[in-house]
């Protein structure tokens, strides 16, 4: 899929005129110091999507603590970087893979492209995100939540309560007000329509859609169209006009519009239909023929630790698995902490996320 939350956040930012989130480019050594590949090597690789970022701060923590250099190599969204990982099967562009979320863990599964190992620290992770704890061929790192944002403004000058539900968003008062994702080219999209199954089931999904559909719901190719051009809420669909006060975002979007803003209002302008959500759970893997797999497994066990995990929010706007881990008071004061995500078995979005795609393309997009 064309999107990952973080990469989506990302855009907020930049939407906002922000660089705070660029990260390391492609091929970076992420804590400036150089490494030759191979046996005894002192450099670890971290092959993932273009969103990853970690203050530098961080990354010399881990240097400190293991001896390793972190070098990130980018590649592109989560779908094209497990691709071309699937592609180089057995003999890797690196050493740990992070960035295959719930949606797309079966295909890395199923292609072996991971050797297994119990990180350290484990035991401090919520359970719910061990989706593989069986075999340990992945370890969680972050949790997120795809969901309808809105426009605070907008529903007070109309004086009409902001849906909260999916139920809601096919009412009549909601007419016309809702943009989300091509769920075929995008992954909030994609989580939207998989968030429509768990909630209505494989029998009851496509008559839901066919009353968003008559109740005016707009499709549109990618996050970044429906936030920034389309929403109303946001500081980019202000600037563009936008006339939509309903959009499919991320629980962690209203703690950036605030971050961002110049000034930082007290309140953020945005609100999450907390009745609307889907989880994205987010892993990291030890690459199958890894050349540094000490270094990997050192890798691997710094993601769940508490440096890092309290680094993530602020840098990817994700919610920390590691249960020690503080998260910052942006989170807490202006996200949505309430969220009731629906959540689909990674094998059932194997087995079916073709064929759901494609019977909601048949009734939503043609």
């Amino acid at each position: 899929m064309s999107t990952t939350k973080k990469f989506a956040v990302t855009a907020v930012a930049a939407a906002l005129g922000a660089t705070a989130l660029a990260g390391c480019g492609s091929d970076d050594e992420a804590s400036g110091t150089k490494g030759t590949q191979g046996s005894g090597s002192k450099t670890v690789t971290l092959v993932s999507h273009d969103s990853f970022n970690a203050s530098k701060e961080v990354l010399k923590e881990f240097t400190r603590q293991t001896g390793y250099t972190v070098k990130v190599l980018k590649s592109g969204d989560a779908g094209a970087a497990l691709n071309q990982e699937i592609l180089t099967k057995g003999s890797p562009r690196g050493d740990v893979f992070f960035g295959v979320d719930n949606t797309l863990l079966s295909r890395a599964l199923d292609n072996g492209l991971f050797t297994p190992y119990e990180a350290k620290g484990l035991d401090r992770v919520a359970a719910a995100a061990q989706l593989d704890a069986d075999k340990h061929r992945v370890t969680p790192v972050d949790t997120g939540d795809i969901c309808v944002n809105y426009d605070k403004k907008y529903f007070a000058d109309k004086k009409l309560a902001p849906p909260q539900t999916f139920e809601d968003l096919a009412k009549p008062a909601y007419k016309n007000l809702l943009v989300t994702e091509n769920a075929a080219t995008s992954s909030p999209g994609l989580g939207f329509l998989l968030g429509t199954v768990a909630a209505y089931g494989e029998d009851g999904y496509q008559d839901y859609w066919k009353k968003l559909k008559a109740n005016g719901v707009k499709v549109v190719d990618g996050w970044e169209q429906a936030y920034n051009e389309e929403f109303s809420g946001s500081a980019g669909g202000k600037k563009a006009k936008a006339d939509r006060p309903l959009v499919v975002s991320y629980a962690s979007s209203p703690p950036v519009e605030v971050l961002y803003a110049d000034p930082q209002p007290k309140t953020a302008p945005t609100g999450v239909a907390t009745g609307t959500c889907f989880r994205q759970i987010e892993f990291a893997g030890l690459l199958d023929g890894a050349k540094n797999e000490e270094g990997g497994k050192a890798l691997l066990d710094f993601l769940i630790s508490k440096p890092f995990q309290e680094d993530m929010p602020l840098n990817m706007f994700v919610s920390p698995v590691n249960e020690d881990a503080k998260v910052p008071a942006l989170f807490t004061d202006f996200g949505a902490v309430d969220v009731k995500p629906t959540t689909v078995a990674p094998d059932a979005i194997a087995k079916n996320r073709e064929q759901w795609v494609q019977s909601w393309s048949s009734l939503v997009v043609k």
